[in-house]
C-alpha cells in the first residue's frame, strides 16, 4: 500500500472500532460505571494497572477491586483509615497482589490530598510533544509514600526503556475527546497530540506487517518508531490509530 492508502485503510478501521460496541470487551467498562471525575480518574487508573492478560479476567477483577472499595473508589481513597486497607489482602490479579493494592491506595491518597489530583500530576512534566517523560516523573511521586520494592514494578518508566503500554492507554482514556463515546477527554490540561500508542503484542504486530515499525521488541524506541509514523497520518490526535491496530489483531487477526 501506499502512504495514502494505508492510511485510508486504517483511518476506515478506526471508524469501525472507535464506537461504544467497543466498550462491550473492553476494560475502559469499568471507569464507564462511574460519573464523578475523580472515580473516573481513580477506577481507570487502577483498571490500566491490571490491565494485562485475558481481558475477560481483568474486567472482572477490576470490578472486583471497584466492590472491595465500596464502588466509592475516590471516597475509599481519600478517606480510609489503615483497617479498611484489609478489605483488600485477598486481592489478586497475576503478580499484582493485595500489597501492592495497599500501596497503590495510599500513593493516590497522597497525590490526591499534596498534588490536586492525577491531571495535575501528569500535567507538570508533559513535553512538547511527548507523554514520556511525564510518566517516568509521574513515577516517582507515587512512590514518594512508604511501598514495598516489589510494588514498583507494576508502574513502567519509559526512561528505562519501557514501552509504559498500560499508562499510555490510561492517557488515552482520560485525554482523547473525540465525541465517539469511548475515551472520557475530562483531562483539559494535556493535548491529545502529545499522547503515544499502548503498544502491545497486537497493535505492534499488526505495525509491522503495515511497514509501521521495524523494531522486534515492544519497548520504548519501538514506541518512538511507531508514535513517529502514526503523527505522519494524524499529527493532532496519533493514538486513535491504536482502535484500528488492535482491532485488526484482536477482532480480525490480521
Amino acid at each position: 500500500m501506499t502512504n495514502s492508502e494505508l492510511k485510508e485503510f486504517l483511518d476506515e478501521k478506526v471508524t469501525l472500532y472507535n464506537n461504544p460496541k467497543f466498550i462491550e470487551s473492553d476494560p475502559i467498562q469499568i471507569p464507564k460505571q462511574f460519573s464523578l471525575k475523580e472515580d473516573i480518574e481513580i477506577a481507570g487508573f487502577l483498571t490500566a494497572t491490571i490491565a494485562w492478560g485475558n481481558r475477560k479476567m481483568i474486567i472482572s477483577n477490576a470490578n472486583k477491586l471497584m466492590n472491595f472499595m465500596g464502588n466509592s473508589p475516590y471516597d475509599f481513597v481519600m478517606d480510609h483509615e489503615s483497617h479498611h486497607l484489609e478489605k483488600l489482602s485477598p486481592f489478586v490479579h497475576r503478580t499484582f497482589n493485595g500489597d501492592d493494592c495497599k500501596t497503590f491506595i495510599q500513593a493516590l491518597q497522597n497525590i490526591y490530598k499534596n498534588y490536586n489530583g492525577l491531571e495535575d500530576v501528569f500535567t507538570m512534566h508533559q513535553n512538547e510533544n511527548s507523554m514520556q517523560n511525564s510518566i517516568s516523573e509521574f513515577k516517582k511521586i507515587f512512590f514518594e509514600t512508604q511501598h514495598l520494592q516489589r510494588t514498583t514494578k507494576h508502574i513502567s518508566d519509559p526512561n528505562n526503556g519501557s514501552a509504559a503500554k498500560r499508562i499510555n492507554m490510561y492517557l488515552r482514556w482520560m485525554i482523547r475527546n473525540d465525541n465517539k463515546g469511548v475515551d472520557f477527554g475530562i483531562w483539559k490540561s494535556i493535548s491529545p497530540s502529545k499522547l503515544s500508542c499502548p503498544l502491545d503484542v497486537h497493535s505492534g504486530n499488526v505495525a509491522r506487517k503495515l511497514g509501521l515499525l521495524s523494531r522486534k521488541q515492544n519497548d520504548g524506541k519501538a514506541l518512538l518508531e511507531l508514535d513517529t509514523n502514526l503523527r505522519k497520518m494524524d499529527a493532532t490526535d496519533p493514538v486513535k490509530y491504536d482502535f484500528a491496530l488492535f482491532g485488526l489483531g484482536v477482532f480480525e487477526g490480521f
